[in-house]
């Protein structure tokens, strides 16, 4: 007898995040996309938003209440903002056996006066913070596996954490870390807007939302986390004529002992037997190498040692911002979750160039 597939559904399943979990979902061996949900494009099919996908499904958007949803599947994306997010994911918890992946800032923050300080509202639910599980995978793997849910960490904070931890986990970070890091058009998501207009976003580099960008907290906590210690991040976006990517630059101080070689042994030690995270060599990290797949690209670089005694390090990070720095890790911490092979539906390598 042919054994069941798993089943799951994606709300908000007209967003660009949406339509790349669909995607991957529609060629996942173990696991059935039953059912895309959203508010807009109700009883067309998937193919008159997501073009990428004619013929490949006989699926339609439907329109649902998000428990309805979740009824009868294994697992629920949410592609939705974070104040839906923050309301929706408890009551699916509370009224279905799902386990659920929120895409959203809802839960990435363990503490509730945080989200109210760089989301700028009350969070409905405090009490489910500290349950949602922090989908890093690359760092709570094993937390991620007996999880009921996850919130998945956004794009940015995916590019900036794993490239600053295994700097973190080696106890190096001293001082703060400052970070720019650049970012494609579709991170702003599928509405236009005059940040995202072609004629001016293709020719133009401009920051936002400089030391205020509301994933700052979570890049904080988990490096934190990692360190043991408290690590203080300050970090700048910056809109980058592209449609997808992200490109992070970290600087960092550490002890004056800490060389070329001991970054290059501890990106090893932490990376070595990762599926998705690599460090490539004679090069630096970059996105056209990522484009399209769940792969992060990582390095560092020791700079000079300052008056303080304190050696200079300059760290990068490159990925897509909507596969591993969304919908791609969503999947990968799907697969965790329900216990199968991490890479099912994600070993492509992407485009090049």
């Amino acid at each position: 007898m042919k054994e069941r597939k798993l089943r799951a559904a994606v709300v908000g399943a007209t967003g660009y995040g949406g339509g790349e979990i669909i995607r991957r979902l529609l060629v996942h061996p173990a696991v059935e996309l039953t059912r895309a949900v959203s508010i807009d494009h109700v009883d067309e099919p998937v193919s008159a938003v997501h073009y990428n996908l004619e013929g490949r499904t006989d699926l339609r958007f439907e329109g649902m209440d998000p428990v309805q949803a979740a009824s009868d599947v294994d697992v629920v994306f949410f592609g939705l903002p974070h104040e839906v997010s923050a309301t929706v994911v408890p009551s699916v918890l509370e009224q279905s056996e799902a386990k659920v992946v929120d895409l959203s800032g809802a839960f990435r923050t363990d503490d509730a006066e945080t989200y109210a300080r760089w989301y700028g509202q009350t969070h409905p639910h405090p009490d489910l913070l500290p349950s949602m599980v922090y989908g890093l995978t690359e760092l709570n793997r094993e937390r991620i596996r007996g999880a009921r849910g996850v919130a998945n960490p956004g794009c940015f904070a995916t590019c900036v954490e794993l490239a600053l931890l295994p700097l973190a986990k080696n106890g190096w970070l001293q001082g703060s870390v400052e970070v720019v890091a650049m970012t494609g058009s579709s991170g702003s998501g599928i509405r236009p807007s005059a940040g995202t207009h072609h004629p001016v976003r293709s020719v133009n580099l401009k920051s936002y939302r400089p030391l205020t960008h509301p994933q700052t907290p979570e890049m904080a906590e988990t490096l934190s986390a990692a360190a043991g210690k408290t690590v203080e991040l300050r970090f700048v976006p910056v809109s980058a004529p592209l449609s997808r990517g992200i490109l992070a630059t970290a600087f960092a101080r550490v002890p004056e002992a800490v060389d070329g070689v001991a970054l290059a042994d501890a990106y090893r030690e932490v990376f070595g037997g990762e599926s998705f995270v690599r460090s490539p060599e004679g090069r630096f990290p970059e996105v056209a190498a990522v484009a399209g797949s769940n792969y992060a690209e990582v390095g560092a670089v020791a700079g000079p040692v300052e008056a303080d005694g304190k050696r200079l390090v300059t760290c990068f990070g490159a990925l897509d911002n909507l596969v591993k720095g969304g919908a791609g890790q969503a999947v990968q911490n799907m697969n965790v979750l329900l216990d199968l092979d991490e890479q099912l539906s994600l070993e492509d390598a992407g485009s090049w160039p």
